[in-house]
């Protein structure tokens, strides 16, 4: 899972969670308020190439295995 490894560096650069991210908790539930959740969105679509449907951005491992199969 490639896109993880540079998930886990873009959580790290934009959001501050303070703690590890829960890879397989509700984003809403991490503690991220819903505009930085917006913002975190774009930084992602823009650094893959990809459109993030809102049902694959409820989670962090959904989001990376969603970045897998429809990037590149």
């Amino acid at each position: 899972m490639a896109a993880e490894a540079r998930l886990r560096e873009l959580v790290a650069e934009h959001l501050d969670l303070g703690r590890a991210p829960q890879w397989d908790g509700g984003i809403a539930d991490s503690g991220i308020s819903s505009l930085d959740a917006v913002a975190f969105k774009k930084v992602v679509e823009q650094e893959f190439g990809v459109t993030v449907p809102p049902e694959c951005f409820d989670t962090l491992r959904k989001l990376a295995a969603y970045i897998d199969s429809h990037s590149g």
